[in-house]
């Protein structure tokens, strides 16, 4: 297992629950996931009139949710970096494990805020925080582009993993296990630079901000997880999600109605280490 993570981005992890990998994969890597995303959007990059998709409009092509989440999963680019070590080596150092599999997840597209395209932004949770014990998980996103603190980036309030449990004493015993109460709770924006990944605690609040910049972000979410490779449904799941081209089966992912990566793509070519982080075989 190669490390990545140097005493001091651990201990950085361990006070704000949040970390930074800077040059997680090179930048071909992240071109080829860019012109995918613009290729799979049906948008011109270099056009900032076609970088807008309300539900309403447009019939025909891939919607573009406000927040800017893209519904691509499956492309060779997506896997590509899925499976780099450096990518790979961070989440290791982080979980203590070797034996990972990682996350079929999509990417994202938010585009500077206008007049009728304001979205502010949002706080939340991808755990549901009544549980006990609680999810431990932790989450990530590949940033593709440089994006400073103003151009609608990953926003989190560092080190309250920490202190969920204090606070979660003083809110009322109805509270919205998914939404934070922002009283008293100071939100930071990350700047990172493309090629940057950044690993966070799923007890940070956090969420996708306002983009008051003139260029869109860019963005492909990435986690890994410690390998379930007794769950076998779980395993056949993934594998034929990757064979296939498909969405995971889950509320929280509509998947594209044209189809785009089922009847245009070709199935993800994996290095070994792509395998075993898939599932395919074995660690």
């Amino acid at each position: 297992m190669m490390h990545v993570l140097t005493q001091e981005d651990l201990d950085f992890w361990h006070s704000n629950g949040y970390v930074i990998v800077r040059d997680a994969v090179p930048q071909a890597n992240l071109d080829a996931v860019a012109d995918t995303i613009w290729e799979f959007m049906e948008m011109d990059r270099a056009d900032p009139a076609t970088w807008y998709r309300p539900d309403d409009g447009d019939e025909g092509k891939p919607r573009l949710k406000e927040s800017g989440m893209a519904e691509l999963y499956q492309h060779q680019s997506l896997w590509d970096n899925r499976q780099h070590p450096r990518v790979y080596g961070a989440f290791a150092d982080i979980w203590k494990t070797n034996k990972l599999w990682v996350s079929i997840d999509r990417v994202n597209l938010n585009p500077p805020a206008r007049a009728d395209w304001d979205f502010q932004g949002f706080v939340h949770w991808d755990i549901d925080t009544s549980l006990r014990p609680l999810p431990n998980r932790v989450q990530g996103v590949l940033s593709l582009v440089d994006v400073p603190a103003n151009a609608g980036g990953l926003q989190v309030v560092p080190g309250f993993h920490r202190r969920f449990h204090d606070w979660v004493k003083t809110q009322p015993a109805d509270r919205d296990p998914r939404i934070p109460d922002m009283t008293g709770l100071e939100l930071k924006s990350l700047a990172m630079q493309a090629g940057d990944l950044v690993i966070w605690h799923s007890l940070l609040p956090h969420g996708t901000g306002r983009n008051n910049s003139a260029r869109p972000r860019l963005a492909q979410y990435i986690t890994m997880f410690p390998a379930k490779e007794d769950d076998d449904a779980m395993r056949q799941e993934r594998i034929s999600l990757w064979r296939e081209r498909k969405s995971p089966d889950r509320k929280a992912f509509p998947g594209d109605p044209r189809r785009w990566e089922i009847e245009r793509g070709a199935t993800a070519k994996l290095t070994p280490l792509g395998e075993k982080l898939l599932g395919l075989r074995n660690w």
